[in-house]
């Protein structure tokens, strides 16, 4: 039989990222005000069409980077060569003011809002574009809040420029080999040069020495980077905070070869993200520019993480949305039962993507909530409850979507049968590429002890306390009563997180803290759902809507996971030191006694 012969199965079609999603629209009218929605909305629709019909294609183009360190005479040029489709979708997303509108504020408290939803639809044709993109928006917020004057005129005007022939991106230095995400190790150096002449430059220059182990921003024309500056004994807290340039004189068309004393060790061969050019980087006499006050690094550098870490979850909730889009899109083609019935009208395979769906709403409205307070902190409107909430929710956010995306990216290559398997339908990629959000910018074990900090704050569990009170309040008696058991069973729930967060440190058993981040997010998670349910009671007229959103929070409380989750946090809490041995030696063996011994 030729080829051309046969079954011949019809192509699907994804259709329009904003207009066809089930959920967002609907999320964007409860949080924003109709005046705000309307011009987001417009937008949203336009920028659309423009990943279907353009954005879509130049990232099917892309290819790796290619590092060329020496020239044919032997001289060392660190050439780091990305391809077109790379670069046209940095323009693209610098263009559609990806990073700009947030600080342009056109929306005020809302402009995080409206760029996080433009990224949500392009995620997942973008090729992890976003991954400069994130860290030139952290850059651009730490000279926002510590940069001198010269570093906001040269430098923070770039960054978040719309003009992608003068804007810069901006990469972001703190891994080294000893530590990994303990930047209490940190090698490099920074000293005043001999001279001590800062001549025309943005800050207080200084002259950095050191190995930084993974940058993910090589192309980018600027980075911000941790160096010592006080004695090795005092860890993180002799690090400051500088502004280097990857080459000298700092401009836009000086973009081919590093300069500046960085030297491009090797790209690295990683699992995924392959089209971002990670490198390591030798620092030798490299000029840069203090940000922020000596040995306070860590601290000025905490806004960037801020930032990336909701661009994090943003990549895992974006690389979702495209995966489901696909499935529901291959269910309404593909017949089944000897052609009479399509994917959509079975029953079993319409169950397993509902699942799907579920996950994909919960992780929306629970990432688009810290999304709002930081518009509202960024614009100074924001409580001192808000305040602390984020706090609460950034590593929260970060580590729950990486979690709970891949997982269900997994169910939509399922639901495509042999044909998700193929990398054609770019679901392999999209795991491949989400499965680094469990690494970057801190695992979920770094972020749990991170959400332990933040809870340690005497103020931050009666705010969120405040919060979820301020919810349950304001369920109308007929939500009260058809949701009466998840309420209660939600209320429970609520109530073993408060009295694990008000231990003092010191009484928190060391397994804690993992469970305790899942069972947080899954709480807060069910109120944000519970929120847009009683939303949907007040404004949306058929009562189908209403439905679908209370049966949403129902099924997060009493099938998602929650049970499970507190589960964990019960057998954590019991713990004892019998439980950490016999787990050292069901993954270690009986080796680890003499091991420890030597030690």
């Amino acid at each position: 039989m030729r080829v051309e012969e046969g079954f011949q199965q019809c192509p699907y079609d994804e259709q329009h990222p904003y207009i066809s999603d089930p959920l967002l629209s609907t999320l964007l009218q409860r949080v924003l005000p109709e005046q705000t929605f309307a011009l987001v909305n417009e937008d949203l629709i336009r920028f659309g069409e423009r990943v279907t019909t353009e954005i879509r294609h130049i990232a099917d183009r892309a290819t790796p980077p290619v590092l060329i360190q020496y020239d044919q005479l032997g001289r060392r040029i660190d050439d780091l060569q990305t391809c077109e489709s790379w670069r046209l979708l940095k323009a693209i997303a610098q263009e559609e003011g990806i990073v700009a509108i947030q600080y342009e504020r056109k929306s005020g408290a809302y402009s995080r809002v409206h760029s996080f939803a433009k990224q949500l639809l392009m995620v997942g044709d973008c090729q992890t574009v976003f991954c400069p993109l994130s860290m030139t928006d952290g850059a651009a917020r730490v000279l926002e809040l510590e940069g001198t004057q010269g570093m906001k005129q040269e430098i923070l005007s770039k960054l978040v420029s719309r003009d992608a022939k003068s804007a810069f991106t901006a990469g972001q230095w703190m891994t080294e080999r000893p530590g990994g995400s303990d930047v209490s190790q940190t090698e490099t150096t920074a000293t005043l040069p001999p001279d001590c002449k800062q001549g025309d430059v943005p800050g207080a220059r200084y002259i950095l020495n050191g190995f930084k182990w993974f940058s993910s921003a090589t192309d980018s024309h600027v980075a911000l980077a941790l160096a010592r500056t006080g004695p090795v004994s005092s860890g993180s807290r002799s690090l400051s905070l500088f502004l280097v340039p990857l080459r000298l004189p700092l401009s836009v068309s000086n973009r081919d070869n590093t300069s500046n004393g960085v030297f491009v060790h090797r790209l690295k061969n990683k699992f995924g993200t392959q089209i971002v050019p990670t490198a390591e980087l030798s620092l030798e006499g490299t000029e840069a520019y203090l940000v922020g006050p000596l040995n306070r690094g860590v601290k000025t550098i905490s806004s960037v993480l801020n930032i990336t870490r909701l661009y994090c979850a943003c990549d895992s909730l974006g690389s979702l949305r495209r995966g489901f889009a696909i499935a529901r899109a291959y269910a309404y083609v593909r017949t089944i039962d000897g052609g009479k019935q399509l994917l959509r009208d079975n029953p079993v395979h319409t169950a397993e993507l509902a699942k799907v769906s579920l996950i994909y709403g919960a992780l929306m409205q629970l990432f688009f909530g810290a999304v709002l307070l930081l518009g509202r902190v960024e614009c100074n409107v924001a409580s001192e409850d808000e305040k602390r909430r984020l706090r609460l929710l950034t590593p929260v956010v970060k580590a729950f979507c990486a979690e709970k995306a891949v997982a269900a990216l997994e169910e939509c290559m399922a639901a495509l049968g042999g044909l998700g398997y193929m990398e054609e339908t770019g679901i392999g990629r999209l795991i491949r590429d989400s499965l680094v959000e469990k690494i970057w910018e801190g695992t979920i074990t770094v972020l749990s002890l991170d959400l332990m900090r933040a809870a340690s704050d005497p103020e931050a569990l009666p705010a969120y306390t405040r919060w979820t009170d301020g919810i349950l309040t304001s369920v109308p008696s007929g939500l009260q009563e058809s949701l009466h058991a998840p309420l209660e069973f939600l209320k429970s729930a609520r109530s073993m997180i408060t009295n694990l967060f008000t231990k003092s440190d010191s009484s928190v058993p060391s397994l804690v803290p993992r469970p305790a981040l899942m069972l947080f997010a899954y709480i807060t998670t069910a109120f944000d759902l519970l929120e847009h349910a009683i939303w949907s009671d007040e404004n949306r007229p058929r009562r189908i809507d209403v439905e679908v959103s209370a049966e949403a929070f129902r099924r997060w409380v009493e099938e998602a996971g929650l049970r499970e989750a507190m589960e964990s946090v019960k057998v954590a809490l019991a713990a004892d030191g019998h439980r950490i041995r016999m787990d050292e030696m069901l993954v270690y063996g009986e080796k680890t006694r003499i091991e420890k011994a030597r030690l």
